[in-house]
């Protein structure tokens, strides 16, 4: 009984750290390719940075206040340094978040990070970075060049 008990709390460690080591690419778009081409992009950094994955799911974000002339852009990247980038489609546009208030002509965007992922970074010791508003940025293209996405 002792053994086969000890053979599930081994299978359940081991998945769980699968679980949180485990890379998942869920990108709207071929961000590589945009981030490296030379075409003109426009770059902000995060207005607030909200570190709680301990409360579960949608707890790991960025919030970003972003001029109205990019409400039509097609998509953005949010990179964070430390756990890599990703490409979202926009949805909604918000004045407020978390008491964080929208300037005259501009709106905010939250963007979330893997909860597992944040995990896995501070277990490594990264929370401070993670936590860090000037290693959250994101990427729009300008609006006048196309740029094609991957559905």
């Amino acid at each position: 009984m002792r053994r086969r008990l000890r053979y599930i709390l081994i299978l359940l460690l081991s998945l769980s750290i699968i679980t949180l080591c485990w890379s998942v690419n869920d990108s709207d778009c071929d961000f590589e390719a945009f981030l490296a081409s030379k075409t003109a992009k426009f770059q902000l950094h995060a207005t607030k940075v909200i570190v709680q994955p301990w409360r579960g799911r949608h707890h790991v974000y960025g919030i970003f206040m972003i001029p109205d002339k990019y409400k039509q852009a097609p998509f953005f990247v949010v990179t964070v340094q430390g756990v890599g980038s990703y490409c979202s489609k926009q949805f909604g546009y918000k004045k407020n978040f978390d008491d964080i208030f929208a300037q005259p002509g501009t709106y905010l965007v939250r963007k979330f990070i893997r909860t597992r992922k944040a995990l896995w970074l501070i277990l490594q010791g990264l929370y401070f970075q993670l936590n860090d508003k000037q290693n959250w940025t994101l990427t729009f293209p300008e609006p006048n060049t196309n740029i094609s996405t991957r559905n």
